[in-house]
C-alpha cells in the first residue's frame, strides 16, 4: 500500500460541520471526500465542477435597473417603512 501524507485544510467550523454531516450521510468522511475531489480534479485536469459568477436573470436584472432609476429620480416616491409602502399600494 502506498504511503500517505497528512494535509491541513483551513475552513470555518460551521462549513466543516455541514460538510462532515453531508459526507457522513453519503457514507464517507471528510478525508475520503477530499481525496475524491483531488482524484476528480486530476481526471478533469481542472476543477471537477463549473466555476462562475452568479449572474442575475433577466427579471432580476430589470428590477435592479428599475431600482437604480428610481433612486436617481428625485420625484420617485420614498417610504420610511414597509407599512407606509403597503398603505400607498393599497390606496
Amino acid at each position: 500500500m502506498a504511503s500517505k501524507e497528512n494535509s491541513t485544510l483551513r475552513m470555518e467550523p460551521e462549513l466543516k460541520a455541514q460538510a462532515a454531516a453531508l459526507f457522513k450521510a453519503l457514507g464517507m468522511d471528510l478525508s475520503t471526500a477530499t481525496r475524491m475531489f483531488y482524484i476528480q480534479a486530476l481526471r478533469c485536469q481542472g476543477l471537477p465542477f463549473e466555476v462562475k459568477l452568479d449572474e442575475p436573470n433577466a427579471i432580476t436584472r430589470a428590477a435592479l435597473e428599475e431600482g437604480d432609476q428610481m433612486l436617481s429620480d428625485p420625484s420617485a416616491p420614498r417610504f420610511s417603512s414597509v407599512e407606509d409602502l403597503f398603505a400607498e399600494l393599497n390606496s
